[in-house]
């Protein structure tokens, strides 16, 4: 995303392909060789059916990371029930995975709504996943929410109206606005001898969102885009766009790419003598694994983090505060917590949430007005789906943080600007990526 975060991947170059689970609440889940997990499920009217679409495969599988761990503990949380329409209710919760391809998201979530028969759809992860996941929802009548897409590559990109909104489908993130107001602190702050910012902008939903709306707002506070092209997503070869930034003296560098497109760009540019002053890339560097991946050259890397431990939220189905969410994943699993933890951690709570404030949960354009008028303060900190930008759209804040070597795992963020959100404290200076 980063915001990552997210969006385009060449339909052409990916193979279709299959993985799907099961999960219900009070079964004993399994891990399936698909990623997904199995249980027994009910079609009682006292069990709510959620259905889970993300990328646990493919190149976008690093949003997913966490998918499996959070699906056991929204059943750890409500396996006694809750309370709606009256009823005692249960929640089974039916996981997809798109394999990265937006077709194959497409075919999962008409699995969900005419096979599964499910009462709300979430879903995580770039506007390959969020887009035609919600348009498959909004077509068939069925509540969803998603997260981590920006909210005009979602909205915008699904030919929204404006003041208008969706029936059916809303989301929770953030936007250009946001990015701006994250990035360009940082870039103020670092000092730098021209206002030349290099720009990786693939020709994709995501980038183009970017292209289209952060680079007016680039030139509008005194910034200089210098747009690499709108090239297509599983490149090779950078050596163009690297020259064209080196000629134009940039010592700003931010990006939109497929994470498997900025490790060939990142590690080109440093073979080809581009070293940025400082780079704020989106999308892209916003788990651990890609800083391992690129190993030293992921040295203060900066991004948008929308969520960490040091974020002051807490759940609404159990109480505990981010920073107990990422100790018991790292528990759990023996490995690092990602900013998707608290995301998918959160499509949860509000779709519970909607289920209970509901007269009838089993009323979908019910169950869909109380998610596109909701206000919940949960894992995601405070959400209003009423304030917009466009109804339905919930906005968070992210800060900046930067990438550096870690003790516990191999390479921990640092919180180094919090301009957007000052509840979220800073945890060390804003150095520069490259010296």
């Amino acid at each position: 995303m980063s915001d990552t975060s997210m969006g385009g991947i060449n339909r052409r170059s990916l193979l279709k392909a299959v993985g799907l689970g099961a999960a219900a609440v009070g079964s004993t889940p399994l891990l399936s060789a698909c990623g997904g997990l199995k249980g027994a499920g009910s079609s009682s009217s006292d069990v709510l059916k959620i259905g889970y679409v993300s990328p646990q495969t493919g190149p976008l599988a690093g949003f997913a990371t966490a998918d499996n761990f959070v699906v056991k503990q929204i059943q750890e949380a409500v396996k006694n029930g809750f309370t709606a329409g009256g009823k005692k209710r249960k929640i089974e919760i039916v996981v997809k995975d798109t394999q990265s391809n937006p077709n194959r998201a497409t075919e999962v979530t008409r699995q969900l709504i005419n096979s599964d028969k499910v009462d709300l759809i979430v879903g995580s992860s770039t506007p390959d996943t969020t887009n035609p996941v919600a348009d498959q929802c909004e077509a068939n009548g069925i509540p969803n929410v998603t997260t981590i897409a920006p909210w005009e590559a979602w909205f915008h990109g699904r030919n929204g109206k404006s003041g208008q909104g969706f029936k059916y489908t809303t989301l929770f993130f953030f936007g250009m606005q946001e990015f701006a107001d994250c990035f360009f602190p940082m870039w103020n702050r670092i000092g730098v001898s021209n206002k030349n910012v290099a720009a990786l902008w693939p020709n994709d939903t995501d980038a183009n969102a970017f292209r289209q709306g952060l680079a007016p707002m680039m030139s509008k506070a005194g910034y200089t885009p210098v747009d690499g092209g709108a090239y297509q997503d599983v490149a090779t070869d950078f050596t163009s766009q690297i020259a064209k930034f080196k000629n134009s003296g940039a010592e700003l560098f931010t990006c939109t790419p497929i994470p498997p497109d900025f490790q060939t760009f990142w590690k080109q540019a440093q073979q080809q003598g581009f070293r940025p002053k400082l780079a704020t890339v989106a999308k892209v560097m916003l788990f651990p694994s890609e800083a391992e991946a690129l190993g030293p050259l992921a040295n203060n890397i900066a991004t948008d983090f929308w969520w960490s431990p040091a974020h002051p939220y807490k759940s609404t189905l159990d109480g505990r505060s981010a920073k107990q969410l990422a100790d018991d994943f790292a528990t759990s699993t023996g490995k690092q917590w990602t900013q998707a933890l608290g995301s998918v951690y959160s499509l949860f709570e509000i779709a519970i949430q909607a289920f209970k404030d509901a007269g009838d949960p089993k009323d979908r354009e019910e169950v869909a007005s109380k998610l596109r008028n909701m206000k919940i303060n949960c894992m995601s900190g405070d959400l209003d789906f009423t304030a917009g930008p466009e109804p339905g759209i919930a906005i968070q804040h992210p800060v900046g943080g930067q990438w550096r070597k870690g003790s516990k795992f191999p390479w921990d963020v640092v919180i180094v600007d919090n301009t957007p959100n000052k509840a979220v404290p800073i945890g060390g200076d804003l150095l520069p990526t490259n010296a």
